[in-house]
């Protein structure tokens, strides 16, 4: 066996997408296995022994056995390097398994300080953040999805932010924390109400960095979304939808995925959005430009599900002339002697002639000539940034509320309540807050309280961005905003904040004395001058595997053990909530 190892890591050596300074790239490996790839197979098969060993012969074909060879390749045997026997030293014992078994559970700690790029441009692409996921058994889950108390609750108005006296399901909620998990904390109390749920998640990118376009493996990536998808189900009403917002690389997986959650019978439309004007350096690309996003539409029920069926109208059809048109226009009108009062009449009859009274909605937005539906290119000069609203940095992604205020006025109707559990910038939030819907938005990352939070306010105050002006918003309303309690979870964070290994053994210093560890690892086993060795990345990855996931935050059903130190008024207002 060992000759047959370091014969396949010799081979793999002269592939450079397998291989970078000098360490086996075993994930690169497993995803070429997954696809086939043509290269990859070649050279597998220069060798007799690697031939005979990972290829079948079926009816005088080769046929190469996939999920063998990739068990081989992530064999804690294979290669081990200094992260992963300090791994299994201390009792992380390293899977063998490729994601694929169902059950499996993953959650993901994104690095906070790249989350917030939202899209790419050619300098993000050199870009190299780390983001950790971890992938949890059947068998390692037990407390996980209980509901959890809630804590830091405020409640925020016209006149300010308050103390939370009392919560009511007529509230908006914000929730900060893993939204896997505040999924399943709404469960009870949500099941079945939820009339629309729009989101758009990590599209998955094969990106070296999180990005929020993430870095997952792609079937993680498809474990993560099945995940979320099975619980939101559970969330939405017999006649409530639910919309994706997705990109090229995984709409077509992500759509499959769906058939399973949802059924194929459940499926509506594929919609395509045309998401801006061609400029900068993608224009230059030797192929058709990419230049759109693919929303899936799903209903909850086949024949019945809220659907306000909208039209464009001439007041809402793109301009026929635009401001150089319409010079060019009046100039030849003068031009003509055409009288003055009469020009204006004329150019009416022009800029109207031949169009439509109203013209129903396609499922391509942003494309037909009745349709004026802002695209995030649009958007970025007209005002509707976040970055301008609250003057913080620029933050890619963002959609438009245009485009969230066609969705809501489709699928809902006032006092409906609509979920985003990839909340983001929070337009979900504030185009339901100005349509007078209900709504509940989840984020798990810190900019949910500088930036998700704070633009709902200014929603409150009567900011007149995005659609205040064509629906006369004039400010008012509330929101609770409030977090799942921490426990293991503070310690994620700190870990992925650590800048040194000094940092970091501090930190394992503190989760020694109130973290809770998995069940199988030994510390007394834990070497410091070994620990020493690994790379920053390595180090936290470690400290992270440690941390028993069933204890990130506390559950609701042990709100009154003394160690968790719960408030009383906390925990009257999570009893009221639950109840």
């Amino acid at each position: 066996m060992q000759n047959l190892m370091n014969d396949v890591a010799k081979l793999l050596e002269k592939d450079e997408r397998f291989f970078a300074e000098g360490k086996l790239l075993k994930n690169a490996v497993t995803e070429a296995a997954l696809k086939l790839d043509k290269s990859l197979l070649e050279l597998l098969l220069k060798n007799n022994q690697i031939k005979e060993h990972f290829f079948l012969q079926a009816a005088g074909s080769l046929v190469f056995e996939q999920d063998k060879f990739i068990k081989f390749i992530n064999n804690k045997e294979f290669l081990p390097n200094s992260f992963t026997a300090f791994k299994n030293h201390i009792g992380l014992a390293d899977g063998s398994e490729y994601l694929k078994d169902s059950g499996k559970v993953v959650l993901a700690w994104p690095y906070k300080d790249c989350v917030l790029e939202g899209g790419q441009d050619k300098e993000d692409t050199k870009r190299n953040e780390i983001f950790y996921n971890e992938i949890l058994a059947p068998d390692e889950i037990d407390r996980l999805f209980e509901p959890k108390v809630l804590t830091n609750f405020k409640k925020i108005d016209k006149t300010g932010e308050h103390k939370l006296e009392q919560i009511t399901e007529q509230d908006n909620l914000i929730i900060k924390g893993n939204n896997l998990l505040t999924l399943h904390s709404l469960k009870k109390k949500y099941r079945g109400k939820v009339k629309l749920i729009y989101i758009d998640p990590p599209y998955n990118t094969e990106n070296s960095g999180f990005n929020y376009n993430d870095s997952f493996n792609h079937s993680t990536w498809l474990t993560f979304m099945e995940n979320r998808l099975k619980i939101a189900r559970e969330l939405l009403s017999n006649d409530g939808s639910i919309y994706v917002n997705i990109d090229y690389n995984e709409a077509h997986y992500l759509k499959v995925l769906m058939d399973e959650v949802f059924t194929r019978q459940n499926f509506q439309r594929e919609i395509i959005w045309r998401i801006g004007w061609l400029s900068g350096y993608k224009t230059i690309a030797n192929n058709y430009i990419r230049n759109h996003d693919t929303i899936l539409f799903y209903s909850n029920n086949p024949d019945n599900f809220i659907f306000n069926k909208l039209y464009n109208t001439r007041k809402d059809f793109v301009e026929r002339f635009n401001n150089d048109d319409r010079k060019e226009i009046f100039n030849y009108f003068n031009k003509l002697k055409i009288k003055k009062d009469e020009q204006k009449s004329f150019f009416e009859f022009l800029a109207s002639v031949g169009l439509p009274e109203k013209y129903p909605l396609e499922d391509t937005w942003n494309c037909s000539d009745y349709d004026k539906l802002n695209s995030v290119a649009i958007v970025s000069f007209a005002g509707e940034k976040v970055s301008k609203l609250l003057g913080t940095k620029e933050i890619k992604g963002q959609k438009s509320e245009q485009l969230l205020k066609r969705i809501i006025e489709v699928a809902t109707n006032k006092g409906d309540i609509v979920l985003d559990f990839c909340a983001g910038t929070g337009t979900t939030g504030v185009v339901a807050h100005k349509l007078g819907r209900r709504y509940i938005l989840c984020e798990q990352l810190d900019y949910i309280e500088a930036i998700t939070k704070e633009r709902i306010k200014k929603v409150i105050a009567g900011e007149q961005n995005g659609i205040s002006k064509s629906v006369n918003w004039q400010g008012g309303g509330s929101f609770v905003y409030a977090e799942l309690k921490q426990w293991n979870d503070v310690y994620t964070q700190a870990i992925q904040e650590a800048k040194t290994t000094k940092e970091l053994t501090a930190v394992y210093k503190k989760m020694q004395a109130e973290a809770f560890f998995r069940y199988e690892v030994d510390l007394s086993k834990f070497d410091q001058k070994q620990f020493d060795q690994l790379t920053l990345d390595e180090q936290k990855k470690v400290l992270l595997e440690c941390l028993d996931k069933n204890h990130l935050y506390v559950n609701y059903a042990e709100m009154e053990d003394t160690t968790y130190k719960i408030p009383a008024e906390e925990k009257k207002i999570n009893k009221q909530f639950y109840s």
